[in-house]
């Protein structure tokens, strides 16, 4: 495994809820290229086979469909791969659960990718001897996977305390004995000050740099919105707050985009313009026409959101986004007509 050198920067469909469709997949590798970003993680929280039924191998469907996947973004010549979420693993990590997990790191590795993203969130963490038991199980996936880039996301990926209301009390020393448990050349996502923070700097991050003794690859949850309150708005402000001393700081940078695809690349946009490139204006990715509607409403849907407005407007928006019949606004339509309403399922799944 190498390539240490090379700051990914990009998208990671790590979200809850409602995935992107493969034509939408599809899409951003070329969308991507001309931003001058260079990577997608495939990790999307509704496939089972990623998270609690990470030990069962894909349908040969998806699987075939994968593959092709991560062909199409290699052909650009752009990082491509996979983020494995084997729930709880590290609280029995036996014989025949490292056996299962061998077997399923080859089966991603036979799609091609050069990124493997080992991810610990979202799962219980209050457990004596976490760290180790969590650095015994990379060093084996090290050894054992063909890709280039092995980023881990912990258990506690942000001192946000939501983290420990949810899932237990972090053992003492965790980020630390992480940080000395861990190869240098595996990377360590963290999502900033909070899991969703509205600015992220580079002093923010000094801190964690020094406990895991490197520097941190940035899950950035934005312009994500897969959350009960998060869902009733549609975030479309070009990636506010990131400081442009950001970059420095980091070993890489991905941001978890919207359930709404083809919206999301407006807002990403500002990821690009943090790395040295250009934010596209509204009227280079979408109609004239969705482009006028889009800054007329921007500032509604970002910030007043689905329950502040009046339904006999939310109607008569969607009729008009529907009209306009392209990608974008069918997801606007959708998200007014509440197809995107959050269900807590999705967290169990």
């Amino acid at each position: 495994m190498s390539g240490a050198e090379l700051c990914l920067r990009g998208v990671i469909e790590g979200f809850y809820g409602r995935e992107w469709d493969w034509a939408a997949r599809r899409a951003y590798a070329g969308y991507l290229q001309a931003l001058g970003l260079n990577a997608y993680i495939y990790a999307p929280k509704s496939d089972a086979h990623l998270r609690k039924q990470w030990q069962r191998p894909w349908p040969a469907e998806r699987a075939a469909a994968l593959a092709e996947l991560a062909e199409h973004y290699r052909s650009r010549g752009l990082s491509w791969g996979v983020g494995l979420s084997p729930f709880a693993l590290y609280q029995q990590y036996d014989g025949p659960a490292r056996r299962a997990l061998r077997e399923r790191v080859a089966g991603i590795d036979a799609l091609g990718g050069d990124v493997l993203a080992l991810l610990f969130d979202d799962m219980p963490g209050d457990i004596h001897g976490l760290a180790a038991r969590q650095a015994d199980i990379v060093a084996d996936v090290r050894a054992w996977t063909n890709a280039d880039h092995l980023i881990v996301c912990p258990t506690y990926y942000s001192t946000d305390p939501v983290l420990e209301r949810f899932f237990g009390a972090m053992p003492a020393r965790y980020w630390e004995d992480l940080g000395v448990s861990l190869d240098a050349a595996v990377d360590v996502f963290w999502t900033g000050p909070a899991v969703c923070p509205p600015e992220v700097r580079a002093d923010d991050l000094e801190t964690i740099t020094a406990l895991l003794q490197r520097r941190p690859v940035l899950w950035d949850n934005y312009p994500v919105n897969d959350g009960e309150k998060a869902s009733r708005y549609l975030h479309l402000e070009p990636l506010p707050g990131r400081s442009p001393d950001l970059p420095a700081a980091l070993r890489g940078h991905f941001c978890n985009p919207m359930n709404q695809a083809y919206l999301s690349r407006y807002p990403l946009g500002g990821l690009a313009a943090l790395y040295g490139g250009r934010c596209p204006p509204l009227n280079a990715l979408f109609s004239p026409q969705l482009a006028a509607c889009l800054a007329r409403d921007q500032h509604s849907f970002q910030y007043q959101g689905l329950d502040a407005m009046d339904p006999d407007d939310r109607r008569r928006l969607a009729d008009e986004y529907t009209a306009l019949g392209e990608e974008a606004a069918l997801e606007v339509a959708g998200w007014l007509r509440d197809e995107y309403r959050f269900d807590p399922a999705c967290l169990t799944g």
